[in-house]
């Protein structure tokens, strides 16, 4: 017998937002200077895996001094240009990890950097990343100048110089951030007005940074978006608090919307308007949510958020440019779909597929393996969920694959400790959480309070 908690209750501090840390390494690089005194400091709680490793790239290029690094806290003291930049003969060799997003944008800051002197760096990284699709960062990049070649398209790359840059106007195919922010980085180190047009609306992290630090930017549109900066332009930085991560709240918000009995709240969390989609996905569904905004003190909107159960939930669909907003929290959100009685569907969402893994086929295995309804299409899938909760069941614990995705990993969890899952499972890798959200299995833990014994 498998007894799940009978209730979830407690205040929690999330990891710092990865977006929002990732981006404020990286630019310790692109000031223009080196500090000798009054360096800006950056506290990042519960740095994930991904956020390390950028910090250990960047320090490794002489950008930052890593202060201190514990499972607690990373803080890090910005020193400026690098160092080192390496050369063609012996390129300097960054590791990115599992981080996408981190190689991404480095491509576009090295490509600044690079722009007028000699050097070569190589980026790296783990299984996963190096099977990661990074032409469409490098194509864009090269209209620019810049000398990049990838090892067919995917990881390893290398960054050569000198290869001066010169400002374009673009329009992107996809509404990504990433490739948008690694422009924007490469276009500091330009003379003129780079043009960025999307088809749709993405994170605005890396605009309200940047106007942070003093650069010429700014975004017009809404359903298309076009971004607009002026080189060149080296970045003022200030010391920063990394607020929490909002993909990160999203799981504890799936929690609570479906547990029979929850209360949990977070504090100092991210709510970038461009990030609430999660949130007005529960909205939509019927979730209780409370949000409370705190005064603001740096680029990014920050408050607390607490999530109660209790309402009872609709059924959705996803789809268009609503499945790109949220794209990184579709594998929770179908687990609140396969809580909330009747048919929701996501559609236009196959980017899922070339993630960290194929997250449309394993969110549908997990979901399978719990006994809960779910067909795969190429691009989404649909689920008939039911509002029944199993606080007790019984049956073989099922091994939920994850091929080492940390959110497949939460979300899992959830599914099981929600009662959502009418057979218990388990992920085979829950360690992997640790990529973006080291603490995840002890915050569940203090949620969850002791558990009573099970049933013989």
């Amino acid at each position: 017998m498998t007894v799940r908690p009978a209730r979830l209750a407690g205040e929690l501090t999330l990891p710092a937002s990865k977006s929002v840390a990732q981006r404020a390494l990286i630019a310790t690089a692109l000031t223009g200077r080196r500090f000798e005194k009054n360096a800006p400091v950056f506290r990042i709680d519960y740095p994930g895996a991904d956020v390390i490793s950028i910090a250990h790239a960047m320090a490794a290029l002489g950008s930052l001094e890593i202060e201190q690094a514990t499972d607690d806290v990373l803080i890090v003291r910005a020193l400026g240009t690098p160092t080192d930049l390496g050369s063609p003969e012996a390129p300097l060799v960054l590791d990115c990890g599992n981080s996408g997003t981190g190689m991404r944008l480095l491509m576009g800051a090295l490509a600044g950097l690079l722009a007028d002197r000699p050097g070569a760096v190589t980026l790296t990284g783990d299984a996963s990343l190096s099977a990661r699709p990074m032409e469409r960062v490098a194509f864009p990049l090269r209209r620019m100048g810049a000398r990049i070649e990838t090892a067919a398209g995917h990881a390893p790359l290398t960054v050569t110089g000198p290869a001066p840059l010169a400002p374009i106007d673009i329009a992107l195919p996809v509404p990504s951030a990433q490739i948008l922010t690694a422009l924007c980085l490469a276009a500091l180190a330009t003379d003129g007005t780079t043009t960025i047009d999307l088809p749709g609306p993405s994170r605005d992290h890396t605009e309200r940074f940047l106007a942070h630090c003093g650069v010429d930017i700014s975004r017009s549109g809404e359903t298309t978006t076009s971004t607009t900066i002026t080189g060149p332009a080296n970045l003022e930085l200030r010391s920063l608090d990394v607020p929490g991560d909002e993909s990160s709240a999203a799981f504890w918000l799936a929690a609570a919307a479906l547990h029979p009995d929850a209360e949990i709240t977070m504090r100092d969390v991210g709510l970038n308007p461009t990030r609430t989609a999660f949130l007005t996905a529960l909205h939509d569904m019927g979730a209780t949510i409370e949000i409370r905004p705190d005064a603001a003190t740096g680029p990014e909107p920050t408050g607390t958020l607490i999530a109660r159960s209790g309402a009872p939930l609709r059924p959705i669909v996803i789809e268009g440019l609503r499945s790109a907003d949220l794209i990184d929290e579709l594998p929770i959100l179908a687990v609140v779909m396969a809580g909330t009685p009747g048919t929701s569907t996501v559609r236009d969402a196959a980017e899922l597929r070339v993630k960290e893994s194929d997250r449309i086929t394993l969110t549908c295995e997990m979901l399978r393996a719990a006994g809960i309804d779910v067909i795969e299409h190429d691009d989404g899938f649909t689920i008939t969920g039911s509002d029944h909760r199993y606080l007790e069941t019984s049956g073989e614990v099922m091994r939920v694959r994850t091929d080492g995705d940390h959110r497949i990993a939460m979300a899992a969890a959830i599914l099981e400790v929600t009662g959502v899952a009418p057979r218990p499972i388990v992920a085979d890798d829950e360690a992997c959480a640790a990529v973006s959200y080291p603490r995840f299995f002890d915050d569940l833990a203090a949620l969850s309070g002791p558990r009573p014994a099970p049933a013989r």
